[in-house]
């Protein structure tokens, strides 16, 4: 077995790459859409915590980002409001609120999402909870 040489750098790993792939292979259309706003707010959660850990105003000017990018996309009520919360919450610092709206997140989600999909998101929940 060969080890790395001593100068490479580590690599590093994409913690929604299921979620990623269903978004890109789903129809055009609302499972889509909700995938694609689900992977946007967890992608923001998942800023909260280390090893990304951005500060607090980083992640208001990217909630700020995310809120006029949903604007712009066709999402069911329930998941256009459940997707929104998750990203309000994730500009401060309250990780167990931001577990409360992914949970709520996937469970408005779940008929989109596939198995993969839905390990990532409950992955993201434990590790918000701490």
């Amino acid at each position: 077995m060969l080890t790395p040489p001593p100068y490479t750098l580590a690599g590093t790993e994409f913690p929604f790459r299921a979620l990623a792939a269903l978004a890109g292979r789903a129809p055009l259309g609302g499972g889509r859409e909700a995938a694609l706003a689900t992977l946007l707010a967890a992608r923001l959660a998942d800023a909260m915590l280390p090893p990304v850990a951005l500060g607090v105003a980083v992640r208001r000017t990217r909630a700020d980002g995310a809120r006029h990018w949903l604007s712009s996309i066709t999402l069911g009520p329930s998941v256009r409001t459940a997707v929104a919360r998750l990203v309000e919450v994730t500009a401060v610092d309250d990780r167990h609120q931001a577990a409360l709206a992914l949970i709520k997140v996937t469970e408005v989600t779940a008929p989109h999402l596939d198995r993969g999909a839905r390990l990532e998101l409950e992955r993201l929940i434990v590790r918000l909870k701490g």
